[in-house]
């Protein structure tokens, strides 16, 4: 998919879920357009790292009693619809398999089919493009 799709999905994306406005903060904002940037360039696993970034700072400028909550924390104590809720947390674990590399000379997939690990991230940056969007407009005025 070339960038001018990739924009049409953005685009699309807004158009569906947006029903009304929202109000976000200025690093929430920022971090949103670094993640659409991402999306639109290919760079799947930055555009996923990116999209969970904005989604904890949606969630922690909304619900933090602390700011020192976790990640997990956020998700389980937000009002969130049940279904966006799970999809955060496959996102998120999703995410940490990569930020959290286990074992990292386990490489072999990589090696072998790395188109296979290409289009897993792929599906994965659209996923989470999608639930940083769901999430932001969680709790839109009209």
């Amino acid at each position: 998919m070339n960038q001018e799709k990739r924009w049409e999905m953005l685009i699309a994306l807004d158009e569906e879920l947006l029903k009304g406005g929202v109000v976000l903060s200025e690093w929430c904002s920022f971090i949103v357009r670094e993640a659409d940037m991402a999306f639109v360039n290919g760079a799947h696993l930055a555009s996923i790292l990116t999209a969970v970034s904005g989604i904890e700072t949606y969630l922690r400028s909304e619900y933090s009693q602390t700011g020192k909550e976790r990640l997990v924390d956020l998700i389980n104590e937000a009002s969130l619809h049940s279904s966006l809720r799970d999809d955060l947390h496959k996102l998120r674990k999703y995410r940490n398999r990569w930020v959290h590399v286990d074992d990292p000379w386990n490489d072999t997939r990589l090696l072998e089919t790395p188109e296979d690990t290409e289009q897993e991230l792929e599906d994965m940056a659209l996923f989470a493009t999608r639930a940083l969007r769901r999430t932001i407009f969680e709790n839109q005025w009209v």
